[in-house]
């Protein structure tokens, strides 16, 4: 069971750590436009810092009502249908990959910030971020509280000192100014003199930019049974301190900012005075450079201290997806929305298929826009708000049928209080969410809109044939259903101790008819087998099928059709000797046509296959013993 001092960095470090670069996203939209228009920076600001105190007081709620950790999609679900559910199922595995391609990429923008000789690397070391936190996860390495609470705890120490400091340095005539202070910006196209509705539209893309810094706001939500009791209080006074700490920060770092000067915009070449080569050298993120600002420089220890406490919990934010994303999916799994071998763990315990997946997507993404934050950030916050909106709508459903068995008039007031905090949450992130969709959506945002769609569909295509198979499995009425006869046929290439073995465990099984079935592929070979079959006195008969054209695996699906034919109520069971190998390449050279005959036999009603193994010395490293005599006779297929 958790502390609250110890909770706060575990399940908030995703969205105290979106302060980071939730502020440079607003300036980089407002200079679009150049510098006329930083003014409504301030405006912007504040917009977030609202919307974030009613997504913090919402999801206080729902703390209250699923103290078992319920989550946006078990809220969802039970609330408005397993449809919402799935669409906040998806909604939260796109958000879980954005979280791991958003954050390692903003840790490593801060890493390059402080060391500019690697940005050339820039894609290699956020794929090699990814890898080292895949391995962790694979190998079973747990979130601990230290581990988190130390990061964390520096980062808001940090943060919250530079705040202070440049305050007391403007409150007393010592402005701190941004070694970009005295460059100028040049607006991009079209955006010079902006009519009434694009400054509109400006704001508002700027705003969905700055909405970054809710991600993540509703983590504290799904690990309510972690802490210690009473846990729906100290859950929420735990969010309460995430709202309170993220809303300083922000607005410190954002104030901080517009103090200095900061200039930070997409395109480094649109910066009249950036020194270096503006295609390949990197600006240093806003922080970066009110970090230099204020400590006296970029060669200053505090500096460094912000750079590597930021770099430290963005990465740290990016494992929480490593166990969100695998425990969601294994949820999904067990309610058979998506393929069972995400509800398996590994030998660690782990949710290895899960993490790979995650691991995968999110590299690709860092891959395909080049570990560039502003790119990948256009597709983050769709799913964030698609998922805070849903479940805020359930919660609202959820306090109405609580009013309905409610008869305490003080409880009925809360209650009523609850509902109120959950519809407006649920309004104003489906406003945000609408904003999103409206500004983002040539920015890249389109991809997200593909996506969950897509997901949806696969998750219900992936129930219907769950259940499918079910229907299909369910026992008939009555006991067990034995076959009329058995028919055995062991598969022969040559005759060798594996073809031995196979034929004496086939006549163990007591069949009421067994052949040894081979395939003529040359006469010399048919007259040697025929001969070496004589002279051992195999008491089984030897079937030899003719191939004109040395098609085994059509010859032998032809016998079996016939048998099937002739005995359509009876069951026939093919016997395939196969060798085991010690060695991969070892597969290449042996068992290739027993391969293609199992694919084939098993589409075949009513037959049986069995492989018969013959472990190589190369198994176990050790000379194999002496043949024991085997009754019976047989062949494998090599």
């Amino acid at each position: 069971m958790l502390p609250k001092r110890i909770a706060l960095p575990i399940f908030a470090s995703d969205p105290l750590s979106s302060v980071a670069y939730a502020t440079q996203e607003i300036l980089l939209v407002l200079t679009l436009g150049g510098l006329a228009y930083l003014h409504l920076a301030p405006w912007v600001a504040a917009a977030v810092v609202v919307l974030l105190a009613v997504v913090v007081l919402s999801y206080r709620q729902v703390v209250q009502a699923y103290p078992s950790g319920g989550g946006s999609y078990e809220v969802a679900s039970r609330n408005l249908g397993p449809s919402a559910g799935l669409v906040v199922a998806a909604a939260l595995m796109v958000d879980y990959v954005m979280t791991v391609a958003v954050s390692v990429a903003a840790g490593v923008d801060n890493i390059i910030s402080a060391a500019p000789v690697l940005n050339p690397h820039r894609v290699l070391i956020n794929l090699g971020f990814v890898a080292l936190l895949t391995a962790m996860n694979l190998r079973g390495v747990r979130e601990s509280g230290r581990l988190f609470a130390v990061p964390t705890y520096l980062f808001i120490a940090g943060v919250l000192v530079m705040i202070l400091v440049g305050m007391l340095q403007t409150a007393f005539g010592h402005t701190p100014v941004a070694e970009s202070a005295g460059w100028r910006v040049e607006p991009e196209p079209g955006q010079i003199g902006l009519t009434s509705m694009a400054l509109v539209l400006l704001a508002l893309r700027a705003f969905s930019s700055g909405c970054t810094a809710l991600t993540g706001a509703e983590a504290i939500s799904n690990g309510v049974p972690a802490f210690r009791p009473p846990k729906p209080q100290n859950a929420a006074k735990t969010m309460a301190m995430m709202g309170a700490l993220s809303i300083i920060m922000f607005a410190g770092i954002t104030a901080l900012a517009l103090i200095a000067d900061v200039r930070y915009v997409e395109d480094a070449c649109h910066l009249v005075g950036f020194p270096g080569n503006c295609a390949t050298d990197a600006q240093r993120t806003v922080i970066a450079q009110i970090a230099a600002a204020v400590f006296g420089g970029s060669d200053s220890v505090m500096f460094f201290y912000i750079q590597t406490a930021t770099a430290l919990i963005l990465i740290l934010a990016a494992n929480t997806a490593f166990n969100g994303f695998p425990l969601l999916g294994s949820i999904l799994a067990q309610h058979r929305y998506l393929p069972r071998q995400l509800h398996t763990r590994g030998d660690r315990l782990a949710f290895s298929n899960g993490i790979l997946l995650l691991a995968v997507v999110a590299s690709a993404l860092i891959y395909a826009f080049d570990g560039s934050v502003t790119r990948l950030i256009q597709l983050y916050i769709l799913g964030v708000f698609t998922s805070f909106t849903l479940s805020q709508a359930g919660m609202v459903r959820h306090w109405n049928r609580q009013l309905a068995n409610v008869v305490d008039l003080r409880e009925r007031r809360r209650i009523h209080r609850a509902r109120a905090i959950n519809a407006s949450g649920a309004c104003l992130t489906a406003l945000v969410l609408v904003v999103v969709l409206v500004t983002k959506f040539s920015h890249g945002a389109y991809l997200v809109v593909i996506a969950m769609p897509v997901l949806y569909a696969m998750m219900r295509a992936v129930r219907r044939h769950y259940d499918q198979v079910a229907r299909q499995l369910s026992p008939q009425p009555g006991g067990v259903v034995l076959p009329s006869r058995v028919h055995a046929v062991v598969l022969v290439s040559q005759l060798h101790r594996p073809t031995l073995r196979a034929l004496g465990y086939a006549k163990a099984t007591g069949p009421d008819t067994l052949t040894a079935l081979t395939v003529k592929i040359t006469p010399e070979e048919e007259e040697a087998l025929r001969a070496e079959w004589a002279e051992r006195e195999i008491p089984v008969p030897l079937t030899v099928m003719d191939s004109p054209y040395r098609d085994i695996t059509g010859s032998v699906l032809d016998y079996i059709a016939r048998l099937h034919h002739e005995h359509p109520n009876d069951l026939i069971a093919v016997y395939i000797p196969e060798y085991v190998v010690g060695h991969w390449w070892e597969h290449l050279l042996h068992n290739q046509s027993a391969l293609r005959l199992k694919a084939r036999l098993l589409f075949q009603r009513g037959v049986m296959v069995t492989s018969v193994p013959w472990q190589l010395d190369s198994t176990d490293g050790r000379h194999a013993q002496p043949p024991k005599p085997e009754r019976g006779s047989s062949s494998t297929v090599d």
